[in-house]
């Protein structure tokens, strides 16, 4: 065996590895959920008894399909919002030029830099204020705009020709329909991408949910897994059912989108 070919045979066992070790965790999550209560605590890798206890448990103990939909409509609206306002900025920084606008793209990008427990308090004694308290549309409403989207679609948007523009305008076309109807047509790969970003972070949000929502039918899948784990104790075969269901949608978006996904993901520098 030569140099070149022991090289690449190391390198794809150590691949294999990593990879074995990051999908591990998925995979205990998944074997927990078919253990039956007296066997949730063995280190064996496969259940000897599956059953599906844990799982009739789950959907009669919470509305586990409401609010995993609850999550889908959350993280769908938000996305959207996020998007349709990243397009929005990003087209006003790249094609008008007004005094302090090298300030307002330095101030949006400075924003991405601040903690949401910077700022978490203020937004909840707002939607308190608003009457969006215990609702989706509070969840959705605060990070309507998102500094990520507006930084990738702006430098996405710079490439743009401007010729394309330029045409569109002598052609009599208003701003907003070049970016309509000759824009927006040409970068649907790019704000895929930010819209897939976009999903799968207000899908993972944590914080913002546990201080705006009081009553399980309102609740989001992060919040949900919290109705297992008390100061008793945690019901880890309840709650990997749970997790497991919870986990369904994201990975049918991922591989169905696979490319989108990783592609934005290298993209956006984002790990």
């Amino acid at each position: 065996m030569n140099d070149a070919r022991a090289g690449r045979f190391f390198a794809h066992g150590v691949m294999i590895t990593l990879s074995l070790l990051a999908i591990f965790p998925v995979y205990w999550m998944v074997q927990t959920s078919f253990r039956p209560e007296n066997t949730v605590f063995s280190t064996g890798l496969f259940p000897t008894a599956p059953t599906l206890d844990n799982y009739r448990a789950v959907i009669e103990a919470m509305p586990i399909f409401r609010i995993i939909w609850n999550t889908f409509v959350m993280a769908g609206a938000t996305a959207i919002a996020q998007v349709a306002t990243g397009l929005l900025a990003a087209w006003a920084l790249v094609r008008w030029r007004f005094p302090g606008g090298r300030l307002v793209h330095s101030l949006i990008a400075l924003s991405w830099l601040v903690p949401f427990q910077v700022v978490m308090i203020p937004n909840y004694v707002l939607a308190t204020r608003l009457g969006l308290l215990d609702s989706l549309a509070g969840l959705v409403i605060p990070n309507a705009a998102a500094a990520i989207a507006v930084l990738v679609i702006y430098n996405a948007m710079r490439g743009f020709p401007r010729e394309v523009v330029e045409a569109a305008r002598m052609d009599g076309t208003s701003s907003l329909r070049t970016l309509l109807e000759v824009v927006l047509p040409n970068m649907r790969a790019p704000l895929a991408s930010v819209g897939i970003l976009c999903f799968i972070s207000a899908w993972n949000d944590y914080f913002w949910p546990l201080l705006l929502i009081r009553r399980m039918e309102n609740s989001v899948v992060q919040i949900g897994l919290q109705f297992f784990m008390t100061q008793e104790g945690n019901d880890w075969g309840l709650l990997m059912a749970a997790a497991t269901l919870a986990s369904l949608p994201i990975l049918i978006l991922y591989l169905v989108l696979q490319r989108q996904i990783v592609d934005s993901f290298m993209k956006s520098g984002i790990r």
